[in-house]
């Protein structure tokens, strides 16, 4: 099976860890081995109510017995999709009231882009230095990080940069200015939070030159945070809010939110303004709403800052610098590049599954699904500081 996967699959990096999947359930990954992996990862943030949740398998089971795809999206009422955004517009604040969903967050960051640009009548995209927004060109774009990029140059024009909570950058946002996108907090960069009302600051800048603020939720959103989406903990609401990863329950889907003044704007001059033939799919709608119920019915999200607390409590070691984040969105920085590897790979021969973060060297992710248990959260935090205090140091 691995010869076959590195031949037909194709690879994004050189090494893949190449685990055999068999099966997996709530917190753990299982192996072709009979191998159990705790999963401190959840698909990057994706599975946020673990793996084969039984409330998003039944629903996902109940849609495919009535119908799957049917219709391009926008064309007919399918009861999943209405259902769904209907209950997202009740969980979020004016303005963004209408949703379009489309099939992953890079998708919809391009949808966001577009719709930004219909709405203002400008070009210029502002974006982050170590932005990451998705690999299609668009979102490649108003990537912060040139040694990505660069190979597949030239991109789409008109793109400036700030720095990310340096205020002053905000001089840079002009009545020029279509959009400003900012992830609420910046996840390869190594997850760095806004500091001193800098989310604020910049929506302020964005409405007295009329340009649009887009916030990418696609992996701090639906919950990890501790608040259903992370702007709620920054004062700061987005003309454009940008989603994926967990909103699903690890189906692919993505959806960007904003006015239902804004959304209309993509129905006319020139109509299909932006098209998706899989978006809004049944199956994949049915799992969204199932996922959402289950995050707003139960004391999930709150107890995510519970377990935040535990593993801050927990991951006490001379090789570990600093925790960054908020909530089950964390990230230990370590010493150096080198001390990343040894755990990462020395934990995945010891059950346990951690990652990296896209730019930030020196990151190990703790991103585990919202339901994982404090016994379970324990167990692995013992397994790092055990292979930790085997390293070199």
């Amino acid at each position: 099976m691995k010869e076959d996967f590195l031949k037909y699959q194709a690879q994004t990096s050189p090494h893949p860890l190449a685990l055999e999947i068999s099966h997996a359930k709530g917190s753990y990954i299982y192996d072709t081995q009979g191998k159990a992996h705790l999963d401190f990862v959840a698909g990057v943030s994706a599975c946020s109510l673990g793996h084969c949740h039984p409330r998003v398998v039944s629903a996902i089971q109940d849609q495919t017995e009535k119908y799957m795809h049917v219709m391009v999206y926008g064309e007919y009422i399918q009861q999943p999709a209405v259902q769904y955004t209907k209950l997202l517009a009740a969980h979020l604040p004016a303005p963004l009231e209408t949703t379009y969903l489309v099939n992953s967050g890079t998708e919809a960051m391009e949808g966001a882009l577009k719709l930004a640009r219909r709405t203002t009548g400008r070009s210029q995209i502002i974006s982050a230095k170590w932005a990451y927004h998705g690999n299609t060109m668009g979102s490649l774009s108003i990537m912060g990080y040139e040694e990505r990029k660069s190979a597949f140059r030239p991109l789409i024009p008109d793109v400036g940069f700030i720095q990310f909570n340096k205020e002053e950058d905000a001089l840079k946002i002009t009545d020029k200015t279509a959009a400003v996108v900012l992830e609420t907090i910046q996840g390869g960069a190594g997850f760095i939070l806004p500091e001193n009302d800098y989310l604020k600051k910049i929506r302020d800048r964005c409405t007295a030159v009329g340009a649009m603020l887009i916030l990418d939720e696609i992996q701090p959103g639906f919950g990890r945070t501790g608040k259903l989406f992370a702007f709620e903990h920054f004062n700061c609401i987005p003309d454009i809010l940008v989603l994926g990863k967990g909103m699903a329950g690890g189906m692919p889907v993505g959806a960007f939110v904003a006015s239902q003044k804004m959304m209309l704007s993509l129905q006319d001059q020139p109509k299909l303004g932006h098209i998706t033939t899989f978006g809004g799919n049944p199956v994949i709608a049915a799992a969204c709403l199932a996922t959402l119920q289950e995050l707003t019915e139960t004391s999930l999200i709150p107890e995510t800052l519970e377990k935040e607390m535990l593993f801050r409590s927990l991951l006490v070691h001379p090789l570990i610098k600093e925790i960054r984040g908020k909530g089950l969105m964390l990230a230990i920085i370590m010493e150096n590049a080198e001390v990343v590897n040894e755990l990462i790979l020395s934990c995945s021969k010891n059950g346990l599954i951690l990652f990296w973060l896209l730019f930030e060297s020196k990151a190990v992710r703790i991103s585990p699904p919202l339901t994982i248990s404090k016994a379970e959260i324990s167990l692995g935090c013992n397994i790092i500081l055990d292979v930790l205090n085997k390293t070199k140091q």
